[in-house]
């Protein structure tokens, strides 16, 4: 009695060693603590002005832009464009990732089946308990000796540190990241056929005002051409003005080379091979500038897909270091199997003989050189330490882009009331300088002046309106708009 007392304290003495071994060994797991894990406070209103709660993000890009062929342009490209394609498949497998990590933590069973032949040396264990052993009275082990056997294999290992868990649950904030990536680039997508479609226009009338001009200034020169004939003129005078026309006739080429690279964006955009974009471009310039509502800035981290991606990313972040984390604590593992084992097959029906089972238990720790983990839980806080500035940088940078665009959107309107002042004066300036020209009363010098001034008037109002609608496209786009 005293033996087995003695038997039993020992064990005990070792289970308790073991014990105090095993916690201040764990003890000493690394941590790290995140200094910087709230949320970035963005200001109350954009530009120091009262914002309301009405958002122009939240319309949906159909009935954000009017223009039906736009509309059409869109509709094909979020169809066709390759990148948008390519960008679904990572969401594919995402999600499929999901599926893996799920999969991790439940347990796995396996059927097997199996044969052998094994000959084992005579001056061995085995081969001396084949030779001295009979598997029945008179009936020795065959030689060879086959083996057959058909059973269940089960092995599980007990998330008890939720790592498995936690990667199921990083696995799923990752397919919403890389759902929110695609919504981003939706919406850049939408934003860049907007912009290259007012871009064209834009080409479009730039080209008429310079054929317009052409016309202007081939008659002008014919009228140079006759008062040189009545000595009212000179050689220099129609050389000037015939340089002039020249000059505006190289312009027409290097437009048109502009509008078929603006159009192959377009195609390429919306994939399709080089052709000719339908768009109506004869009342660009008195197309209306439609008012865009801001809402309040902290509607960007609702809106914007990229602020939401970067959110994801920190929460996954924050999980992936728990996840690294429990790589310093023991696994706990379980195996099991029943089947079937005999040495011919006809013997596998023979139970409880031929019946094998078995029940394995087991933890498994890291105990030294444990640098490898360290490194790796390192490495989570740094990504996640990234993931947090990442995400402030995107909300910076949101509320940047809008207090931008509305700073350009009010100088843009001022500077267009200028520019139509500024062409309807020279308008009427072409006209005078001809009528003083013919009377002899200005130089020819002063219809190049004008007339050359009156084309660029015309060409920078143009670019002047289309910058107003391409800035707002990008508050509309900057505001998290085009993917809903």
């Amino acid at each position: 009695m005293n033996k087995l007392i003695q038997k039993i304290t020992k064990k005990s003495y070792f289970i308790l060693a073991f014990s105090i071994l095993f916690i201040s060994f764990y003890s000493c797991v690394p941590s790290q603590q995140l200094i910087r894990n709230e949320n970035k406070i963005v200001p109350k209103n954009f530009n120091s002005k009262i914002s309301d709660s009405l958002n122009s993000a939240k319309i949906n890009w159909k009935n954000f832009f009017s223009d039906a062929n736009l509309v059409a342009l869109i509709d094909t490209a979020l169809v066709n464009n390759q990148e948008l394609n390519i960008i679904s498949q990572q969401i594919n497998r995402a999600k499929n990732e999901i599926g893996i990590r799920k999969g991790e933590y439940l347990p796995f069973v396996n059927m097997y089946a199996g044969s052998e032949f094994e000959k084992v040396g005579e001056f061995t264990r085995n081969g001396a308990v084949e030779r001295n052993l009979n598997i029945r009275e008179n009936e020795e082990f065959p030689e060879p000796l086959p083996n057959f056997s058909v059973g269940l294999a089960a092995s599980w290992e007990l998330d008890v540190w939720k790592k498995l868990r936690n990667g199921k649950k990083a696995a799923t904030l990752e397919y919403l990241s890389s759902i929110e990536g695609k919504n981003f680039m939706v919406t850049n997508l939408v934003a860049e056929i907007a912009s290259s479609y007012y871009e064209l226009q834009a080409l479009d009338n730039q080209l008429l005002i310079i054929n317009e001009n052409l016309e202007l200034q081939q008659n002008a020169l014919k009228m140079v051409k006759l008062q040189k004939e009545a000595a009212r003129a000179t050689q220099l005078a129609v050389r000037r003005f015939e340089a002039e026309v020249f000059k505006n006739q190289s312009n027409q080429f290097r437009i048109q080379q502009q509008i078929v690279e603006t159009e192959n964006k377009i195609n390429f955009l919306i994939g399709h091979y080089p052709k000719k974009i339908p768009r109506d471009s004869e009342n660009f310039i008195s197309k209306k500038i439609d008012t865009i509502f801001t809402g309040i800035p902290s509607q960007l981290l609702a809106n914007r897909p990229d602020i939401r991606q970067a959110e994801y990313e920190l929460q996954a972040s924050k999980l992936n270091v728990a996840i690294a984390k429990a790589n310093f604590y023991p696994s706990i593992g379980i195996k099991a199997g029943v089947g079937l084992e005999a040495f011919q097959p006809k013997f596998l029906t023979h139970t409880p003989e031929s019946l094998l089972y078995s029940l394995v238990g087991d933890v498994v720790g890291p105990l030294i050189n444990r640098n490898a983990i360290k490194a790796t839980y390192k490495n989570a806080n740094a990504k996640q330490l990234q993931a947090v500035f990442e995400y402030e940088k995107s909300i910076l940078n949101g509320f940047m882009e809008v207090s931008n665009e509305l700073s350009n959107i009010s100088n843009l309107k001022k500077s267009y009331d200028l520019k139509e002042q500024q062409v309807n004066a020279l308008k009427e300036s072409i006209n005078l300088s001809l009528q003083l020209f013919r009377s002899a009363r200005v130089e020819y010098t002063e219809v190049l002046f004008v007339q050359r001034e009156a084309l660029d008037s015309k060409l920078e109002i143009v670019e002047t309106k289309r910058d107003q609608l391409l800035a707002n496209v990008k508050l509309y786009q900057t505001l998290g708009g085009g993917w809903q």
